[in-house]
């Protein structure tokens, strides 16, 4: 990529650093979208030995770039997110992504669909590292962050993601402990 046009696309991409989500983090800060993509790449790595069929840096690649129509629109939590909303967000990064140098315009394109379409495995196990980001940050956050939706959602958010692998299915019912653990001991307060 001419340094030019990889200085113009990492310019975009640093205003993820600055989205913020409506999660807090543990330290009490608000969480960017930036910080939530990076730790949903680096779930992917560190189970990258369960799926030795996978390509799985194309899930990494998934990861990192999930939310980048987050950066012209911000984020919007997904109990929130309209159809309109989802609309107006791949207009604007389908416009970015076709302003990209060859390859990586077709590739990105390429990836966004797969993403959307959930097909294939690469594609379904990054759509339940996504979601499980969510739910470990809120588990790390204080409690008195979560909105009252947050309770009943952190416990079920993504386990219709996970049917496909046993070992997913694992994890998010240890991620579903932690919540419980959480609330329970909010409860006893």
């Amino acid at each position: 990529m001419d340094p030019k046009e990889l200085l113009s696309a990492l310019h975009v991409a640093e205003r993820l650093k600055d989205a913020t989500r409506h999660c807090y983090t543990s330290g009490g800060r608000h969480e960017s979208v930036a910080e939530h993509s990076w730790r949903t790449a680096l779930t992917a790595y560190f189970i990258s030995d369960e799926f030795p069929e996978a390509d799985m840096a194309k899930v990494i690649k998934m990861c990192l770039i999930h939310d980048l129509g987050e950066a012209f629109t911000g984020d919007i939590p997904t109990f929130l997110k309209t159809d309109s909303d989802e609309a107006r967000e791949e207009e604007l990064l389908f416009s970015w992504t076709a302003s990209l140098p060859e390859p990586f315009a077709s590739e990105m394109t390429a990836l966004y669909y797969e993403m959307a379409e959930r097909k294939t495995l690469e594609a379904r196990i990054y759509k339940a590292m996504d979601g499980f980001e969510a739910v470990i940050q809120h588990n790390e956050s204080d409690i008195s962050t979560w909105e009252p939706n947050e309770y009943e959602l952190n416990l079920t958010y993504a386990f219709d993601r996970v049917t496909f692998s046993e070992y997913l299915t694992e994890l998010r019912k240890a991620i579903r402990e932690e919540t419980e653990r959480k609330i329970e001991a909010a409860r006893a307060k």
